[in-house]
């Protein structure tokens, strides 16, 4: 089921210490469900086919420099006829001057318009980041989510499997915690899956027979983290006697997460096995695998046993961590 996601335009507003020109609302109220913008150079110029009043509009020097050459008639009528179409918002850059004179065209219609000193290439991308961020596709896994040798592992399996005990063995190891027991995932792009914790139980661990400590409180606010982006899934599961586990490493498996292909490994969990040490060996390797370099493939070569596809550099010495 597709959910839409909307944020407040006080969040906008308060990041990027816009000028609030006019409001006819509480920004907290005014949500803005688009995460796409748009410069308006075509509307001013009269076209509105495929227009989308939910995107932001953004002036900047050439739409200012082309509807202000245009008279100060004609000019008028377009910003009247553009504001007509109520766009969800209007920011104008560089801190032009034409923002006063949209100022009764916004009162008229119910715009909201803003204004900003930053150039209009920077503050456009800076907001398009913003915006692909807050108001990404997201889902809430049950899961362990660290941050060891730069790689974001999102550790899952069953409650009582390890998880929570792995992660601060990590990070007594010198790696990061960004989320225990709950982790919300976002697809911010086409590639790319971003992980986090909830606010209201961030940093939160939960240890059977201690009970919550804060690992932010215990280990220093460097064995925590924000954000993360998740680079590959390990899945703990309890030992299965006479289960076949993979060995070599050649078929690389995957977990499909907001329809996003992750590199993931299944890790058999048993009494007497360092979890915390196989977990670093594994990001270690993803990252090898990542630089081009797989250890299966590079034995079976030495072995003769390769197809001759295999694109394994002659020199090991090329590959490090």
């Amino acid at each position: 089921m597709n959910v839409n996601f909307s944020v407040p335009l006080k969040v906008i507003i308060d990041e990027f210490s816009l000028e609030t020109v006019y409001l006819p609302a509480d920004p907290a109220d005014i949500m803005i469900s688009s995460a796409d913008v748009n410069r308006p150079g075509l509307q001013l110029s009269g076209f509105y086919d495929y227009y989308d009043e939910k995107r932001i509009q953004i002036i900047g020097k050439n739409e200012d420099s082309f509807v202000t050459g245009l008279g100060e008639q004609l000019c008028n009528e377009r910003l009247d006829c553009f504001f007509a179409h109520k766009p969800a918002a209007v920011i104008v850059t560089r801190g032009l001057d034409l923002a006063d004179k949209c100022v009764c065209f916004a009162e008229r219609y119910g715009v909201p318009l803003l204004r900003t000193a930053d150039s209009t290439s920077s503050f456009s991308a800076s907001l398009i980041s913003l915006l692909s961020v807050k108001l990404a596709p997201r889902i809430t896994r049950h899961g362990v989510l660290v941050e060891v040798y730069g790689e974001g592992l999102l550790m899952l399996g069953e409650s009582g499997v390890g998880k929570s005990e792995t992660a601060i063995e990590l990070i007594k190891r010198g790696h990061r915690l960004i989320a225990d027991d709950a982790v919300e995932i976002r697809r911010v792009s086409n590639r790319t899956l971003v992980g986090s914790s909830p606010e209201n139980i961030r940093h939160f661990i939960e240890l059977r027979g201690i009970g919550i400590i804060n690992a932010r409180r215990i280990f220093g606010v460097g064995a925590v983290k924000l954000t993360e982006k998740i680079d590959m899934v390990i899945n703990l599961e309890p030992w299965e006697a006479g289960k076949v586990y993979d060995r070599m490493g050649l078929e690389g498996e995957s977990t499909d997460i907001l329809g996003l292909s992750v590199p993931s490994v299944t890790i058999p969990v048993k009494p007497g096995r360092n979890l915390a040490v196989i977990i670093e060996v594994a990001a270690m390797n993803n990252r090898q695998k990542k630089m081009g370099y797989n250890a299966a493939k590079d034995l079976l070569k030495r072995l003769g046993m390769d197809d001759g596809n295999d694109d394994t550099p002659p020199n090991d010495s090329d590959w490090y961590i």
